[in-house]
């Protein structure tokens, strides 16, 4: 690693964290691909351990011993300044140690992630960063095997989302569906059933349904106001509802992906 102290936060060596969006960053056509942000580190060591290539790094100078190891090995400027000088740069105050600019890895084929998958989690067009990442850190401590995002989904690798996961969105197989809802015959034609986590009266308890549930079940979970689009229920081979008490109707849908993650895990039927 390269060692670089700063003192100028207009530095052109620092583009990469000088107040750009994780959109910009995600458009940037040099690199290929796009980059995005690690922030701590725990997500960077995460990143890292997932065989993601890092760009550079930026922090403060008491974070260096901690960091410093995670990326010695690679030939990358690591910037190390002071607080005030990457609050000016950033805008705001780094809290968690370090930042790091990462390449964006490509997306893998949806077919891929489901050949040897039995839980997957489809999430259409929820927009919240927070929910994204509460979603995968659920898939992530609950035992599916992916996730496939809808194409007006938010981002998981924004840096709000990797946050909010703890990093398991490094850790967790996911791609993009290229259409949807068009995307839910690839399910069907890899053995899926499609369950819909939704409000309806013909609906199925999420308890009678995982004591029954097939070998292969993909979890459809909606965008947070309007819940599931009416293409996708028409898709959806069952619809499934969490019981609830005290007039409450449904969860918020980080929540309800958790209990309905833990009711389908393996094994929970036959036991």
């Amino acid at each position: 690693m390269q060692l670089i102290e700063i003192d100028d936060p207009a530095d052109p060596r620092l583009e990469d964290y000088n107040r750009l969006t994780d959109v910009v960053l995600r458009r940037k056509t040099e690199p290929e691909g796009g980059l995005y942000i690690a922030e701590s580190t725990k997500v960077v060591e995460r990143a890292l351990a997932a065989g993601h290539r890092p760009r550079s790094v930026l922090l403060q100078r008491k974070w260096l011993d901690e960091i410093g190891p995670l990326v010695e090995s690679y030939d990358i400027p690591v910037f190390v300044g002071e607080s005030s000088v990457l609050e000016q740069l950033t805008g705001y105050v780094m809290h968690r140690g370090a930042l790091a600019s990462m390449h964006r890895p490509a997306l893998r084929p949806v077919a891929e992630l489901l050949i040897r998958a039995r839980r997957v989690v489809v999430i259409e067009d929820v927009v919240d960063h927070t929910n994204v990442g509460a979603i995968f850190r659920a898939v992530a401590g609950l035992g599916a095997d992916a996730v496939l995002v809808t194409p007006r989904c938010a981002d998981p690798l924004y840096r709000r989302a990797v946050r909010v996961s703890m990093g398991t969105v490094l850790q967790v197989p996911w791609t993009r569906l290229a259409e949807w809802p068009e995307g839910a015959d690839q399910l069907h034609a890899a053995g899926f059933e499609i369950a819909a986590l939704a409000l309806a009266d013909d609906a199925v308890p999420l308890d009678v349904y995982a004591a029954a549930a097939p070998e292969r079940v993909a979890l459809l979970l909606g965008t947070e106001g309007d819940g599931l689009s009416r293409a996708a229920l028409r898709d959806a081979d069952r619809v499934v509802t969490i019981p609830m008490l005290h007039g409450v109707d449904s969860l918020n849908v980080a929540a309800a992906s958790a209990v309905a993650l833990w009711a389908l895990r393996p094994g929970a039927g036959a036991a």
